[in-house]
């Protein structure tokens, strides 16, 4: 009997309002109507972005921007295309995993910026004292060339010269100098330990 007592004086809970009609009014620019549509549908927004970004502060942070956007596009809301409540869960679901993503990409970007801070600085010092090494090896190289060959070379790799240039140059036939270059390149090639 006193289950029977309390469900008369318990008072049935108020009437869920009509969301359409509320976004209707919104779209219009009434700030009343936003106000019960933002009572209506920020537990639930807050609920699924905080499902999905975790960190309360700025799952907090994502349902103010959805309820902001809601009251900007709020125009856009077509019934037709669903509930009230499925699209502004849609747009709060979106700019979660928006915010995942923007969160994700910073911290690889810190990552990366981290472990490149990590790395050895570009040694100047070694790259050039190889630099020399190399330099003198290919010197001694030429020296152990014929006449022929080291000068055919050296105007045509160092100096930047044509084969025909070469060949004008050292008053010889065309076909003498690339035979010169070719034999000239093997013996370096070799001489450096180049592999074909």
């Amino acid at each position: 009997m006193r289950s029977a007592e309390n469900a008369r004086t318990t008072p049935p809970p108020p009437p869920r309002p009509d969301l359409d009609a509320l976004v209707a009014e919104v779209a219009r620019g009434d700030q009343e109507a936003f106000t019960s549509l933002y009572d209506a549908v920020s537990g639930p927004v807050l609920g699924l972005v905080r499902s999905v970004v975790r960190d309360p502060a700025q799952s907090e942070e994502v349902a103010q921007e959805v309820l902001v956007e809601v009251w900007r596009t709020a125009a856009r809301f077509r019934p037709d295309k669903g509930s009230t409540m499925t699209w502004v869960l849609t747009m709060a679901h979106r700019r979660a995993v928006d915010r995942v993503r923007s969160v994700q990409a910073s911290a690889e970007r810190e990552h990366k910026a981290a472990l490149l801070d990590q790395m050895p600085a570009y040694d100047h010092v070694t790259e050039q004292v190889e630099t020399r090494l190399e330099q003198q090896r290919v010197r001694r190289c030429l020296g152990a060339l014929t006449r022929l060959q080291r000068e055919a070379v050296t105007l045509a790799y160092y100096r930047g010269l044509t084969y025909r240039e070469v060949a004008q140059l050292l008053t010889m036939p065309l076909g003498t100098v690339k035979t010169r270059l070719r034999d000239g390149l093997i013996r370096l090639r070799d001489c450096l330990g180049v592999s074909a």
